[in-house]
């Protein structure tokens, strides 16, 4: 077979997710395993979600709600924003391919910090565009330096917030600094995948800049505080001239129905939630009062995970560990060949990493 493939095409390197908890099972020839790779909900998802859900099954012969009223509007009202500020998506990823697909084209830059979130880099390819990356700097995203980067070929900035791997935040003012810099004509993308769990009051949100007159679509998920990875649902936020571009590029009953039932049971249950995030910040304090008294480095987080030193090969740390049946992530794909990222599991999760982690380094 002969295709006429673009050069940009063929050089994409493929996002790699991790394999599935039972592959590696079988594998590895083990069993009772924990997963701390992918930054999930270790509560899983949200009883009322799931009732939502079980109770929807008996339609599924029929399309999803293409315009997705009923959880737009919810989300809408919890925002405090209009119902035409809002664009569903199969998870915040396909918000990035809309953005991307709507606004992008060959010859076109868009600049994002590096280390980050993999799908910026990779849907920009896609569109033929060119990602410029900006190194992160002290861990954090270096606002100056992406300041720097924009040229006459600038369409589009990402940051995300907190940063993912790093869980770094930017503050509310270097962030109201930083849009004067931004000229007419680029698009700000602002990717709150994680804000949920954010403590420093300092932080900012950007939805507070919604209607500041700037280019800005900020991304929300159901997938971490709402435990709904497995739906695949999210959303972006964002003024209605912008939403209605990504309408035009966005695929028919891309919300699925039994994501969207769920998502919107999983936005009223303010116990889970506030369950959910607890558990986060109790498991981050355990863990990380753990590794001083082991003397090991770690770096400190607003999200649900963060990142530690191991002073070594990542990758064998990786292999070492699954074989004690604890799934981590190595960070050399990232650029950080001595880290490895895990995310806040339940207590007895936590304490058997610390305990396989203090066998191997």
């Amino acid at each position: 077979m002969k295709l006429s493939v673009p050069d940009y095409i063929l050089a994409i390197k493929p996002y790699s997710p991790g394999k599935p908890l039972e592959e590696l099972e079988r594998e590895y020839g083990i069993s009772d395993s924990i997963k701390l790779a992918s930054n999930e909900n270790p509560l899983g998802p949200s009883p009322l979600a799931v009732k939502a859900i079980q109770d929807a099954i008996g339609n599924l012969n029929r399309y999803p709600d293409g315009s997705g009223h009923d959880l737009v509007k919810n989300i809408a009202k919890k925002l405090g924003v209009a119902t035409g500020n809002i664009v569903l998506g199969n998870g915040s990823d396909e918000i990035i391919g809309m953005i991307t697909r709507a606004l992008l084209c060959p010859g076109d830059e868009a600049i994002m910090p590096y280390p980050s979130f993999l799908m910026y880099n990779i849907m920009i390819c896609c569109a033929g565009a060119t990602p410029v990356q900006v190194p992160l700097k002290s861990f954090c995203v270096d606002l100056d330096g992406i300041r720097d980067r924009i040229s006459s070929r600038t369409r589009m900035i990402f940051i995300c917030n907190p940063n993912n791997p790093t869980g770094t935040v930017v503050s509310k003012k270097d962030f109201k600094d930083f849009l004067q810099s931004i000229p007419d004509g680029v698009l700000l993308v602002v990717d709150e995948a994680y804000i949920e769990f954010v403590r420093d009051k300092n932080c900012v949100r950007s939805i507070d800049y919604l209607d500041s007159g700037i280019a800005l679509v900020i991304l929300r998920t159901f997938s971490k505080a709402y435990g709904l990875a497995g739906l695949r649902i999210g959303y972006g936020i964002m003024p209605q001239e912008i939403a209605s571009l990504l309408n035009r590029v966005r695929q028919p009953f891309n919300a699925n129905s039994l994501a969207q039932v769920g998502a919107g049971a999983a936005l009223e249950d303010k116990v889970f939630l506030g369950k959910t995030v607890s558990l986060v910040h109790e498991g981050l304090d355990f863990l990380c009062e753990s590794l001083d008294r082991m003397n090991i480095k770690y770096f400190p987080t607003q999200a649900n995970f963060f990142l530690i030193d191991v002073g070594k090969n990542a990758d064998e740390v990786f292999e070492k560990m699954l074989r004690q049946g604890v799934i981590v992530r190595s960070m050399t794909s990232y650029g950080y060949p001595d880290y490895i990222r895990i995310n806040v599991g339940l207590h007895e999760e936590n304490v058997r990493f610390l305990n396989a982690l203090e066998k191997i380094i």
